[in-house]
């Protein structure tokens, strides 16, 4: 009986795990999921937080919504700060920009020594376009932080 319980405990882990895997995905209710069907190409937002079942081949990557700051990294004095927030509803814009991946990855195995801030993944991302001469209508610059006049 022992053997037979104790399988049972594993088989009902392991379909566990291989069910939660490839299906399940969360996103917490301030992070936006951008899904991506391998198969078909379709891409579409989820906008609700919490637990969602998917396909085995749709890809999910997580987009923080909050505000965030980036910066340019300089010795010099001058106001080198903006305050950013990823809008979700232009969603299909970033992918035009950016392609589908898991965006987490970006600059993760480079090295910045020397300043107190580094940047990864999707701050990488957002602090390239957040600077750059051409803007998109993903990313919203909340604060520039603007000398006053």
């Amino acid at each position: 009986m022992k053997k037979l319980v104790g399988g049972g405990a594993v088989l009902f882990v392991l379909v566990l795990v291989f069910f939660y895997l490839p299906f399940v995905n969360y996103t917490h209710r301030y992070e936006a999921g951008l899904a991506w069907n391998r198969i078909s190409g379709e891409s579409w937002l989820q906008t609700q937080g919490g637990w969602h079942i998917t396909s085995p081949w749709v890809a999910i990557a997580r987009i923080d919504t909050r505000p965030r700051r980036v910066c340019i990294t300089s010795a010099g004095r001058g106001y080198n700060c903006k305050l950013v927030q990823f809008v979700p509803e232009k969603y299909q814009e970033f992918l035009d920009v950016e392609g589908f991946h898991y965006y987490w990855w970006a600059n993760r195995l480079s090295f910045n020594t020397g300043y107190s801030e580094e940047y990864r993944g999707l701050v990488d991302i957002f602090r390239g376009h957040a600077f750059g001469v051409r803007k998109y209508g993903f990313l919203k610059v909340v604060d520039d932080y603007a000398t006053p006049q």
